[in-house]
């Protein structure tokens, strides 16, 4: 099992199977950053995986484009012909989630607030 850390890069989505089983997908961006050997050249690299999370879909309300996660899971490549160029996707299979930033999104929701009225006939 791998941890890994990263930014939400689209909003997550609930797909539903033939089966009527529902998985949350999702995709992270990883960035990294080096400077070459020889040089104060700054390297900036960014890794991006897509994940699914199968155990619950009350997650992905809240897994907004620009969180901030951290997922456990398993890691997987996987290899497809996209025309005649072979390509592979980077793939995690998350078992936990855990959000240290909600995106700008999920801070748009608005919690309703419960106004008292105020009588009129105050005693002081």
């Amino acid at each position: 099992m791998e941890t890994l850390v990263g930014r939400l890069v689209s909003d997550a989505t609930v797909n539903t199977l033939k089966d009527e089983r529902q998985v949350v997908n999702f995709s992270i961006a990883i960035n990294h950053s080096y400077k070459t050997k020889n040089s104060d050249e700054q390297k900036k690299v960014v890794t991006y995986v897509n994940c699914s999370y199968w155990i619950s879909t009350a997650i992905a309300k809240h897994l907004t484009k620009g969180s901030i996660v951290e997922i456990s899971g398993w890691l997987y490549v996987k290899a497809y012909m996209s025309g005649n160029d072979p390509k592979a996707s980077l793939n995690c299979h998350a078992n936990h989630i855990k959000i240290h930033h909600f995106g700008k999104a999920a801070e748009k929701e608005t919690v309703p607030v419960q106004t008292e009225e105020v009588a009129e006939d105050l005693p002081f």
